[in-house]
Order: C-alpha cells, then sequence, then structure tokens
C-alpha cells in the first residue's frame, strides 16, 4: 500500500493555502498526501500581543507535538515564525522559493484620504520624513497597528511622535481590525497577504523596513528518522532561499536565539555573492545598530554568524542586547 504523507498545519487561510502548496508540489513528485489541521497557542490567544507573550515557537509548539506523537508526518509552517532552535527530534526538510519579504503598511480607507501623508518619490508612494515636509507624517497623531516588536521598533525609530497599538489574529482577522479600529493603517507581511489574493490596493512597500529572518518562505519539518517523509520533503528544497534563510537565522539565534525580537535580517543572492543586512534596534526604537557584509556564495555559509559575532563586539549593540534581555524576564 502507498504510503500517505500526513501534512500538518495550522488552520488560517494562509497556513491552509501554504500547506495546500506543499501537497501539490508532493502530487508532482508522485508522492500522496493530506491535510491535518491543528489549533496552535497563538491562534486561541489572540488579544495578549506577542511580544509580551515572550514564548518561542507560539505558533509552532502544537504541531511539533502532533509531529512527535505520530498524528502528523511532516508540519509545514511560515518560516519567520518557527524558532531557531528545533526542538529535539525534529528536523528541517526544505525550504520553498522564497515570495516577497517585504513588510507593506495597508491605510485605513483609501489612499486618496491620506495623500497630504504621502511623498510620491522615485515612482512610488512612501510616507515622508519630518525633513521633507512642514505638514509631514512625522509631526501627525498617526497610529499604527503591529504585534510585531521589530516592526514597532523601526516604525518608532524613524517615526518618534506616532503611537503604536496591537495588532493580532490571523491575517483575515487582522484587516478586518484596521477598517474597524481608530488607527491609520497597519504593518504586514507582503507575503503572507499575496499569497491568498487579499492585499489591498491601499498599501505600499516599506522598503526601508529590514524583514525578518527568512519572512516570506516556507519551512517543512519532519521526525528525525522519519527517512521516508524527509527525502520526499527534501525534493522540494530551493538551495538559494535555503541558504539565505539559514544565514538570517543564524544571525538572529547568534544575537538571541528567539524570533520575537527587534531584529532583522536579510540575505540576497546576487552575481554569485551573499550581501547580508541585518540590525538590531533597542525595544522603544530609539536606538540601533546596523551592519551590511557580503561574501561569495560558497564562503557565506557561516555569514550570519561572523556578522552577529561582529556586530555583538560594538558596545552599543551590547548594551541594546543587554536591555532586550531584561525586559524579557
Amino acid at each position: 500500500m502507498k504510503k500517505i504523507i500526513k501534512i500538518g498545519t495550522r488552520e488560517s487561510q494562509l497556513a491552509s493555502w501554504q500547506a495546500m502548496q506543499v501537497k501539490n508540489l508532493l502530487r508532482e513528485k508522485d508522492v500522496t498526501s493530506e491535510l491535518v489541521y491543528i489549533k496552535s497557542e497563538g491562534d486561541i490567544d489572540t488579544i495578549t500581543p506577542l511580544y509580551e507573550i515572550g514564548v518561542q515557537g507560539i505558533f509552532t509548539k502544537s504541531l511539533d507535538a502532533a509531529l512527535l506523537n505520530g498524528r502528523i508526518d511532516i508540519a509545514v509552517h511560515s518560516m519567520k515564525d518557527v524558532p531557531t532552535q528545533l526542538a529535539k527530534g525534529i528536523k528541517q526538510a526544505a525550504v520553498l522559493e522564497r515570495a516577497s519579504y517585504k513588510d507593506i503598511f495597508v491605510f485605513k480607507g483609501e489612499r486618496s484620504e491620506v495623500t497630504n501623508e504621502l511623498g510620491f518619490v522615485n515612482g512610488q508612494w512612501s510616507i515622508v520624513n519630518h525633513e521633507d515636509s512642514p505638514l509631514s507624517i512625522q509631526q501627525s497623531s498617526f497610529t499604527i497597528a503591529t504585534s510585531s516588536i521589530r516592526r514597532k521598533a523601526q516604525w518608532l525609530n524613524r517615526y518618534q511622535n506616532h503611537t503604536v497599538e496591537n495588532l493580532r489574529g490571523n491575517v483575515n482577522t487582522r484587516l478586518r481590525k484596521v477598517n474597524e479600529a481608530g488607527w491609520n493603517g497597519a504593518i504586514f507581511a507582503a507575503a503572507g497577504l499575496e499569497r491568498i489574493g487579499l492585499r489591498p490596493e491601499n498599501s505600499i512597500d516599506l522598503d526601508w523596513m529590514l524583514p525578518a529572518p527568512a519572512q516570506g518562505a516556507i519551512m517543512i519539518v519532519c521526525r528525525e528518522e522519519d527517512n521516508f517523509s524527509f527525502d520526499a520533503s527534501k525534493s522540494l528544497d530551493h538551495t538559494p532561499t535555503s541558504l539565505c534563510t539559514k544565514i538570517e537565522r543564524d544571525f538572529l539565534r547568534t544575537l538571541l536565539g528567539g524570533c520575537s525580537t527587534p531584529i532583522s535580517a536579510l540575505a540576497k543572492p546576487e552575481n554569485n555573492r551573499i550581501i547580508f543586512k541585518g540590525n538590531i534596534f533597542s525595544p522603544d526604537g530609539k536606538e540601533k545598530i546596523e551592519i551590511e557584509k557580503t561574501s561569495y556564495i560558497p564562503d557565506s555559509y557561516e555569514l550570519g554568524v561572523s556578522a552577529a559575532n561582529e556586530l555583538i563586539k560594538n558596545e552599543q549593540a551590547q548594551k541594546i542586547i543587554y536591555r532586550i534581555r531584561n525586559e524579557k524576564k
């Protein structure tokens, strides 16, 4: 009898889409599979800000348990939600080709209603800086929403006078809350909205905002001893994405290790090189340290670790890391 791989997924529309993508790709490899829906702790508590919950793997723990007890054979995750240290007995099987890594800002209402808060730069609408206009968004009473401490810190670093509110729930819920609440808009990952066709027209790319490590990538994990599921999933692995996300996650792990931290990283292949950018912010956004490094692809395997270690030597970075660790206690 042909083995059927049981694919574990969360119940949200986005998570289901990602799992179905894996199912379809496996079918192309002549591998039969079926979806098994698992509710995660992160889906149950949709009120507490993620940075206050302070638990790594809040969206992956239930799937880890189902994997280890044999209820499912593989689990499909948004890779940015996966702890840099996988649970004992679980291993990475594949990383799919990355979609957009960018963050986007979704405005409440029509964009025309807030054009006085925007500037048209290089063919794109973008939020203007205080120096650019006496009526700029920097001076206005602007309120945005996000559950990400990383996005919050980067936004407040750029717009110190703004208010940032908590926004939890799946992407459908968060889009609805943007329309219902008294905010000016909210930050989303482009990949999540674009995958399920929900990116609003009244949204802009935040090209200045560095993404979460592995943002836009989908990860497949399996039990360490399950060679059949590993081999089947490994055939879906996209080598450039796998390398770049490894570099980004190495940077995160070497600095602090958790995914709910104001740390960003992006590695991009370009002309046989990897261009890496990383940063770390204080939670209030007032302090930041950035780093950029380039390496030939064959020499880039430890690029994330070396970038983090170089940054750690910076005295200001040490103070930020110390502050983050203390705030998490």
